[in-house]
């Protein structure tokens, strides 16, 4: 065996090294099983974890020559390692916003778990972002999706975490079996899975359109189209809200990112067919999710929807199956990522301050925590496309890129439910300014980590709708 292969998969082996160090830094600041006090405070775990996820993303920050290993089962690309860094940057988010989470009494002892887990779902998704195998690709999506389920239910002693948690788990087990039945269906009817070999077998013969229907199936569940996404707002109110915001981001970009990758190279043959399928799933996804996110009232339940409308507005920059496309895609994952993350970052800490999800909750906050008030209003303005932030150059880019493959009717039904978006979104920000509130929120400080999470969001909402150098770098990998 050539070891030298294993060279190609630096970002998946400094993640392994990153993930191994904080086991064993764990391993020795928690208490053994007589409850003595830890060798090394608890509470220093978040800095190494921080620390060594930021070394691990600059070391891997500048792509490489396209290469293959192990027989072509992993395959890397230049852009693989952009949306990795972006995935990066948003876990790293994640650790700093759940900080303040981490310090309650009855989690302390869990921080090491929390990372572990964490790290563990990131690195599931590296091994499906590089696969050119479905096998490899079916590992890296369980690597994502088992620990996914323990995060969710990492507040075992709440009801609702303990209650999310199971129906992650069930549906993602269902989604899965749809896939992988998907997957035998190409199998039988191609005789390979490699991804470069099988565009020569699909012929859109009516076993292989089943099979795209089932594989499709499964990863709308874990990108929450519609009609995939009904466990979506029940798992979001109930997993804790870090967890919730990395379920949000995170797993959604990846998913979406490999969706676009094996439709464009496995089943170019049926470009037609799936178009056609993810011109009504993307309609779908915008418009129900758009109509019940104006009814809700609990804040964790109004961003599942928003999350729903979201990847519904993804999905246009992978139904045009071009490089354009591709760029708005990761650019937008960019840009969505800094300002749902803001808007989490508000709701942890607030939740964890005062113990309130709803949006009447959020009345007066402008006057007691201003600050946060003005975040959560960057953050909201930028998801709904408002100029002059990031969120209203992404929503170009990706507009334009369907646009420019002949969508221009699904680019208009989106533009339509862009304005109503932008009613809900300002729902929590007539909330914040306009609506009186007897007992507000008291005024509170946010510790040092979730300062510096709130502003690397404020940072990428502002600065990513200024820099073009980010587009335009994105785009020369595309």
């Amino acid at each position: 065996m050539d070891y030298s292969q294993f060279l190609y998969m630096k970002e998946e082996l400094s993640l392994i090294a990153v993930i191994l160090i904080l086991f064993v830094v764990d391993l020795f600041t928690c208490p053994d099983h007589k409850g003595t006090a830890p060798k090394l405070p608890t509470r220093s775990l978040t800095l190494p974890a921080v620390i060594l996820l930021t070394i691990h993303t600059v070391i891997n920050l500048f792509p490489g020559a396209p290469a293959e290993a192990f027989g072509g089962m992993y395959q890397y690309a230049p852009m693989q390692t952009i949306i990795k860094a972006v995935l990066n940057v948003g876990t790293l988010i994640v650790i700093l916003m759940a900080h303040e989470w981490l310090k309650r009494e009855d989690t302390s002892i869990k921080q090491g778990e929390f990372y572990v887990l964490t790290l563990s779902t990131l690195l599931g998704m590296y091994f499906m972002i590089s696969a050119g195998h479905f096998l490899m690709f079916f590992i890296g999506l369980e690597m994502a999706s088992i620990p996914m389920a323990a995060l969710v239910a990492f507040d075992k002693y709440r009801h609702h975490s303990a209650e999310a948690g199971a129906k992650y788990i069930l549906t993602a087990l269902f989604s899965s079996a749809l896939l992988l039945f998907g997957l035998s269906m190409i199998y039988g009817t191609s005789g390979t899975l490699y991804f470069d070999d099988l565009p020569e077998h699909i012929t859109g013969n009516m076993l292989q359109v089943m099979a795209f229907v089932f594989f499709f199936a499964g990863m709308g569940f874990k990108i929450s189209l519609v009609p995939f996404h009904l466990w979506t707002a029940d798992v979001y109110e109930g997993a804790p809200t870090a967890v919730t915001s990395y379920l949000s981001v995170i797993s959604k970009g990846s998913a979406a990112f490999v969706l676009m990758t094996i439709l464009t190279k496995v089943f170019a043959p049926m470009t037609a067919q799936w178009q056609e399928v993810l011109f009504w799933v993307t309609i779908a996804s915008i418009t129900i999710a758009n109509l019940f996110a104006i009814r809700q009232q609990n804040l964790k339940r109004f961003m599942a929807f928003s999350a729903i409308s979201q990847a519904g507005y993804i999905m246009l920059g992978v139904i045009g199956g071009s490089a354009m496309g591709m760029t708005a895609l990761v650019y937008y994952v960019l840009v969505y990522l800094a300002a749902n993350l803001g808007v989490f970052a508000v709701i942890s800490i607030v939740e964890q301050r005062s113990n309130k999800v709803e949006i009447n909750d959020y009345n007066g906050l402008y006057r007691t925590n201003p600050k946060l008030a003005f975040i959560m209003t960057l953050a909201l303005f930028s998801l709904a496309g408002i100029p002059p932030f990031a969120g209203f150059f992404s929503k170009f880019f990706i507009f334009m890129a369907a646009f420019n493959s002949g969508f221009h009717l699904l680019v208009f039904i989106a533009l339509i439910n862009t304005v109503v978006s932008l009613y809900y979104y300002l729902l929590i920000v007539k909330a914040m300014y306009i609506n009186p509130n007897e007992e507000p929120i008291p005024a509170f400080r946010s510790d040092g980590y979730t300062k510096l999470s709130l502003a690397l969001c404020t940072l990428g909402i502002i600065a990513l709708g200024i820099a073009s150098c980010i587009y335009q770098g994105i785009d020369k990998f595309a």
